[in-house]
């Protein structure tokens, strides 16, 4: 078995030869941050959360937290917050790094810390037993260890110091404790450079060589450190301080660093910094001069505030020669030049596949490696396909007449593969991605679109003679699709890779529900579209296959074993149990405005401008796979350059759906008397509420609570019988018009094109969503007539109610959806259509409740108990197997028959 640090949040995380280097947070440090130290010390958990999500989502792969401070409970605040932090599934995926400098408050949060986490620190300061004593209690917690180059004599500061420390530390803990090697994290100490202390000059060699030391001599430890400490000197000089991390991690990752305490938001791009700024870094971090200090003091104060000059139009790369035009073409995304340089690139070979095989590949190979290597974003890497699509739809009448008169063969490609988005699916964003990322590596791509059946998909693999099938879903339904189409390619006899993604999928469920269906084959389990390539190329690869196919399953037979014990560990509590802890709602006194209407209403007074105001830009970065917040995201060091660009392609092709009305917005919202009944809702005819309309159906959360803390439904913030109270529901879609304009933009070879605007349309039909839930609590409700949110105050979500959604988290069964589409007369209302696995078409499209109760909240069911799922059935008259198929992502146990896939 490969010998990696193996750790998880809700998440698993594995830290393979592939990954170089782990971004540990480091803004939920009260000892790092006067931000966050703020927020505990006011008790402000909630924006304090907010700090760990912006880490999570700015690319930090673990968060460390620290609540040492003197006017802070630490051991109660590190309890409370890991808590708080569990309940957060955006941030609890990632592990955590439990830091403190006293004992029991590391031990506090192990405690309470899900997953298996990285205590930071122990060390020797305190004597050879203590350390034992603290690393046989890591070793039983099951956490991995950072261990600080410290010992009895205080910390180590010479290269000879921190070496033999970490020596002697990992005999004790390898030999004696019986520590796994590959859970040690040695710290060799970062200390401020160019503090004008001669003695200290030395002192970022002095890390690096040990960590170089560290790596060739201790088999399978890791190196860490805290890397702002670097730069403290230049404290409020951003510019420089981040140059300098850079110069020093790119010194220290190439030496064997493989994790470091960073702000990950906050990075210069190693060959993106001026370069003056750059070499007076490195002749500092690497002190390879008497002067380094002074050097760097005397151009410090030019970069302060983070200037940048304005990159002009340079026109100069049209004087070189054609290969490196089209290079630049290709790496630039420029199409401005791209019809004449491929003309006459064609004008000079032998043949015109020699253009493709010649310098458009070369170029794309750049592109590739500038992807690999984090210096391109997928944005970008789009764009380079666009030009490189365009280039070769010129050539391509001159080859098909080339090989009509020859007979000859076309060029060769690095492999097949067959893409489609499943049966019952409609969105294909994602999909349409890692397509355009694998084409730039020469594979052949045959994209089937949407919807695709199984037979469908199967016939095509054996027509073509693919050499991989990729799959894609977004909605739950999705996965079993994948699962049933993996049984189907084992029943007919394939044994070709099967590659698993989409947003609901994961590596858990691709181990434990999709792998185990396809033992001929491998089912691969796909981040997101950077790790296609990797994927695709070892899996094709005659000499790497094997070797990678044998430790995806050695990787996968852990992930379910894991997972098995996890769940087993996971207390859950009766459905009896679990309706007494049900939420308390004082409805003595409630009141809530009457609607303006009941029954339904078309909206059509869209105005596509006034829409745009209310998107909400963050996820439409997370679309193209940058992460970050907007408007952060744009002046973020790393990826700013994209984001920026993407920013000003979006805008500009707003202003083009707005000018020429590419969309046609629609929408029905409705209103109904409703009380609640148990887990149910009961909507009626009208006010009397004599007569009942239709049931809406909710699921109960089932896992053990802290006490004090309810097992919630959605029923439970709707009043029950004998107080007035309404339920509205809604279906907006941004309109179909986005399909036949992205098939416009395919047909002209501009796929980059076609992504934004499915992008935008899906952001539209979100801001619709917003702005009509606006204008029901102002108007149409009326129960909220006083509210003054801007557009953009309404992402924090601080106004009243809530707009819950079938298939998300508080209510995962996808089928009450026909309810509510039913009640609406939602397709004649909007055109919007039900697939069989109630997916909406159009994609850009949006349905949903509202509650109006003031203590409404958005969560999660999480998992449910088969005494929940055969009530929920009895409730809704459907047949037991027929709900456990709805709700299979859900389950905490093994349906009977086992599989459920056959009724899919």
């Amino acid at each position: 078995m490969n010998r990696y640090l193996r750790l998880s949040g809700l998440e698993p995380f594995v830290l393979t030869p592939d990954i170089p280097f782990v971004n540990v947070g480091e803004r939920t440090n009260v000892t790092g941050s006067a931000k966050f130290r703020k927020l505990i010390t006011n008790r402000d958990y909630a924006a304090a959360l907010d700090v760990a999500r912006d880490q999570v989502e700015n690319g930090a792969q673990i968060i460390d937290i620290n609540m040492d401070e003197g006017l802070i409970d630490s051991k109660a605040a590190m309890v409370e917050f890991l808590n708080l932090i569990a309940s957060e599934p955006d941030i609890a995926r990632v592990p955590v790094m439990i830091d403190s400098s006293k004992w029991e408050v590391i031990e506090a949060g192990l405690q309470c810390v899900q997953g298996k986490s990285i205590v930071n620190s122990i060390s020797m300061k305190e004597g050879e037993d203590a350390f034992r004593h603290h690393a046989r209690l890591c070793l039983a917690y099951g956490a991995a260890v950072v261990v600080m180059a410290f010992d009895e004599a205080g910390q180590a500061d010479t290269c000879a110091r921190k070496t033999e420390i970490c020596a002697r530390a990992y005999r004790i803990l390898v030999d004696e404790v019986g520590f796994p090697p590959e859970d040690i994290i040695f710290d060799p100490n970062v200390f401020a450079v160019a503090t004008g202390i001669e003695e200290h000059n030395n002192y970022g060699v002095d890390f690096i060589e040990a960590t170089r030391w560290i790596r060739e001599n201790l088999p399978y430890a890791h190196v860490s450190g805290g890397v702002s400490n670097l730069s403290f000197s230049f404290r409020g000089n951003e510019t420089v301080r981040e140059a300098m991390h850079a110069v020093f991690l790119y010194h220290a990752i190439q030496a064997g660093m493989d994790m470091g305490i960073v702000n990950a938001g906050q990075l210069a791009v190693y060959d993106q910094i001026d370069s003056e700024l750059r070499e007076r870094s490195e002749d500092v971090v690497l002190n390879r001069r008497p002067d380094a200090t002074e050097r760097m003091l005397e151009i410090a104060e030019r970069f302060r505030g983070g200037a940048r000059e304005e990159r002009v139009r340079d026109l100069a790369w049209r004087d070189w020669s054609v290969e490196k035009r089209l290079e630049h073409a290709l790496v630039n995304g420029i199409t401005e030049f791209i019809e004449a340089d491929t003309e006459e690139a064609r004008l000079v070979a032998v043949r015109p596949l020699h253009v493709i095989e010649g310098p458009l590949m070369a170029g794309m190979n750049v592109v590739g490696d500038l992807f690999g290597a984090g210096k391109m974003f997928l944005p970008q890497v789009v764009k380079s396909a666009r030009v490189m699509k365009q280039a070769v739809a010129i050539l391509l009448p001159y080859m098909e007449e080339e090989k009509r008169l020859s007979g000859g063969k076309g060029r060769e490609t690095a492999g097949k593969v067959l893409m489609a988005t499943v049966k019952g699916d409609v969105h294909d964003i994602g999909k349409n991605i890692v397509g355009v990322v694998l084409a730039c590596n020469n594979y052949e791509i045959i994209d089937l679109g949407v919807m695709v059946p199984p037979q469908k998909i199967l016939q095509v693999a054996r027509e073509e003679n693919v050499d991989v099938i990729g799959l894609s879903g977004l909605i739950t339904p999705s996965l079993d699709e994948m699962a049933h189409l993996a049984a189907e390619m084992e029943r007919e006899g394939f044994n070709i890779p099967l590659l698993i993604g989409g947003a609901t999928t994961s590596k858990v469920h691709t181990a434990v529900k999709i792998a185990p269906c396809y033992s001929q084959g491998q089912a691969i389990y796909v981040l997101d579209a950077s790790r296609a390539v990797g994927v695709v190329s070892q899996l094709l690869s005659a000499d790497k296959k094997s070797a990678y196919v044998q430790g995806i399953k050695a990787e996968y037979l852990e992930v379910i074993e894991r997972h098995e014990r996890a769940e087993r560990a996971k207390k859950r509590v009766p459905l009896a149990e679990a309706r007494a802890n049900a939420t308390k709602i004082d409805w003595t006194d409630y009141t809530v405005a009457k609607p303006s209407f009941t029954g339904t209403r078309i909206i059509d007074d869209w105005d596509l401008a006034e829409i745009a105001e209310y998107i909400d830009w963050t996820p439409f970065f997370r679309t193209w796979e940058l992460k970050g917040v907007y408007p952060k995201i744009l002046e973020d060091e790393k990826q700013g350059e994209a984001a920026r660009a993407l920013f000003a392609d979006a805008q500009a092709m707003l202003k083009q759906i707005i000018a020429e009305k590419w969309f046609g917005p629609r929408a029905v919202v409705g209103f109904w008397p409703a009380n609640a009944e148990g887990d149910d809702i009961r909507l009626f005819t009208d006010n009397s509420r004599s007569a009942s309309l239709a049931t809406l159906h909710t699921l109960r959360q089932q896992h053990a609570k802290r006490p004090g803390r309810p097992n919630v439904a959605m029923s439970d913030f709707v009043a029950p019988l004998g107080t007035d109270d309404w339920v509205g529901g809604f279906v907006v879609t941004a309109g179909p018009e986005e399909a036949s304009i992205a098939e416009r933009f395919d047909q002209a070879n501009d796929t980059y094109s076609s992504i934004l605007v499915k992008a935008l349309a899906d952001r539209y039909a979100e801001a619709m969503a917003e702005m009509l839930h606006q204008r029901v609590r102002r108007e149409l409700w009326a129960y909220a007539t006083d509210e003054t949110y801007a557009p953009s105050e309404l992402v924090g979500e601080p106004y009243r109610g809530i707009r819950p959604a079938p298939g998300y988290p508080a209510q995962p069964d996808h089928t009450e959806k026909l309810t509510l589409f039913s009640l609406l007369d939602a397709e004649a209302a909007t055109g919007v259509e039900l697939t069989e696995s109630m997916a909406m078409w159009p994609g850009s499209s949006v349905s949903g409740m509202y509650i109006a109760h003031p203590d409404s909240y958005y969560f999660g069911v999480s998992k449910v108990e088969r005494d929940q799922v055969a009530d929920y059935a009895a409730r809704k008259h459907m047949d037991m197997q027929e709900a456990e198929r709805w709700l299979a992502p859900i389950l905490n146990y093994i349906p009977a028959p086992l599989t459920v896939i056959a009724a899919a």
